[in-house]
């Protein structure tokens, strides 16, 4: 079962914590986005293998926008 990991808000993509390939668990953080001076921590709620990511830091992403995918 996969596990798309959505962004919940319009941030910038501070870092990509994160490669194809690599395994996660439960809890992890995937990326580090940066929004009003916050910095927010993007975790998997699943956990499994990375097999996509679609941001690379300094991206600016939209609320509901893809930005990885997890098996």
């Amino acid at each position: 079962m996969s596990e798309v990991v959505r962004a919940e808000m319009v941030a910038n993509v501070a870092e990509v914590d994160v490669k194809v390939g690599d395994r996660v668990p439960a809890g992890s953080a995937l990326v580090l986005l940066e929004s009003m001076k916050m910095e927010i921590p993007v975790l998997c709620e699943l956990g499994g293998t990375v097999t996509e990511i679609h941001v690379v830091p300094g991206d600016v992403i939209q609320e509901g926008d893809v930005i990885a995918v997890l098996e």
